[in-house]
């Protein structure tokens, strides 16, 4: 039976690609501007500042609005 033992190899240094910052930026400002959008439906859509007459929306995210801290009754 032959038994092959595996030999260090010379390679080359793995180096990251870079990303550049202006390929970030879009995307970092629609992903803050989304989570900024669901932060008002959770916590704030109800009441005087209501965009959506009814509790419907308020009904939809009840469980998260707790989950989170925030207070609604």
């Amino acid at each position: 039976m032959a038994q092959h033992v595996a030999q260090p190899t010379a390679t080359t240094p793995v180096v990251p690609a870079k990303l550049p910052l202006k390929a970030i930026a879009p995307w970092a400002v629609f992903v803050g501007i989304l989570m900024l959008i669901l932060l008002y439906f959770v916590g704030a859509e109800q009441g005087a500042t209501s965009v959506f007459s009814g509790t419907d929306v308020h009904e939809w995210v009840h469980d998260a609005r707790h989950l989170l801290g925030f207070p609604c009754h």
